[in-house]
């Protein structure tokens, strides 16, 4: 859970494996962001219509969720969308016990955005910490 400092509480638990885990005993089935964006289109595509920009800005979520996993936690171990009523959660994994920091970037280098575009995106941000490394969560709000 997200406090109102924009810093994010851990939590123990296992890396993500849910009914919505696209992930193949042990080894994910999502490794880029590309095969993130393609596995959200297809569990939205059998749902009700929703309006462009949210459905944007879940693609945008898991997309930025995945690059930090191959970025800063040496790849994506578990991926999981679930589509509820008035919501979207991307659940990505990965190896690395550290939480995502929230840091604005102090020069004009490349880089540092994308955990507070998170941040800003979604309903609900939570970080679970376990054995095997961690899994991020995000909840963002869509319309039917």
């Amino acid at each position: 859970m997200m406090n109102s400092q924009g810093d994010v509480r851990s939590h123990p638990s296992t890396p993500v494996r849910e009914a919505y885990d696209l992930g193949d005993r042990g080894e994910a089935h999502v490794r880029t962001s590309a095969q993130a964006r393609q596995e959200i289109r297809l569990a939205l595509g059998s749902a009700a219509a929703r309006r462009p920009e949210q459905v944007e800005d879940v693609l945008l979520v898991a997309s930025e969720l995945v690059t930090n996993a191959l970025r800063h936690a040496g790849g994506v171990t578990g991926f999981a969308v679930c589509v509820g009523r008035d919501s979207v959660t991307v659940a990505v994994s990965d190896s690395s016990p550290r939480a995502p920091r929230y840091t604005l970037p102090k020069d004009l280098r490349p880089g540092g955005f994308g955990w507070p575009i998170v941040l800003r995106l979604s309903r609900e941000v939570s970080v679970d910490v376990g054995r095997g490394g961690k899994t991020v969560r995000a909840v963002v709000a869509v319309d039917r």
